[in-house]
């Protein structure tokens, strides 16, 4: 279920991204060669969440159920697109042409597929937050995808 949905969408081939890295194969350190690349995250940590730039209330899973009806699962998860470490010597605003075409090339991808293959019940919901990211020790420009998915049980 959950699983099922998490490698589908480590399986998006998104046109300018390097690497789509599942939950079992996150690299701890990313080399300049790998970039941009795609970290399916679907927990988060300290600095993650306060990078965000519309926070969210709540946790990141709910259950919802009825007593008659689909039984469902909500999840948080976030797609982490990382284009290149703020050292590089070009600034966020040199970056930005770049990362409003990987957004466009990421939404292009979803798009034949927002459904994850049928591992969702409803169509994907996604935030975006472009910005600043921090991996590992490095930080990165990139963009979260914040999706918001229902699974059924």
């Amino acid at each position: 279920m959950f699983k099922d949905a998490l490698t589908e969408l480590a399986s998006l081939n998104v046109s300018g991204v390097n690497a789509n890295y599942a939950i079992d194969a996150v690299p701890e350190t990313i080399h300049r060669g790998q970039l941009p690349v795609l970290l399916v995250l679907p927990v988060e940590t300290e600095a993650t969440r306060s990078q965000r730039l519309f926070p969210e209330r709540g946790g990141g899973f709910e259950t919802i159920g009825f007593a008659d009806g689909v039984r469902t699962v909500t999840y948080s998860v976030t797609h982490l697109l990382l284009l290149t470490p703020t050292t590089t010597g070009r600034g966020l605003r040199d970056h930005l042409p770049d990362v409003v075409d990987l957004i466009d090339a990421y939404f292009s991808a979803l798009a034949a597929t927002v459904t994850l293959n049928g591992r969702l019940v409803e169509p994907t919901r996604v935030r975006v937050d472009p910005g600043t990211f921090t991996h590992n020790t490095v930080t990165y420009i990139g963009c979260a995808f914040r999706h918001t998915w229902v699974v059924q049980l």
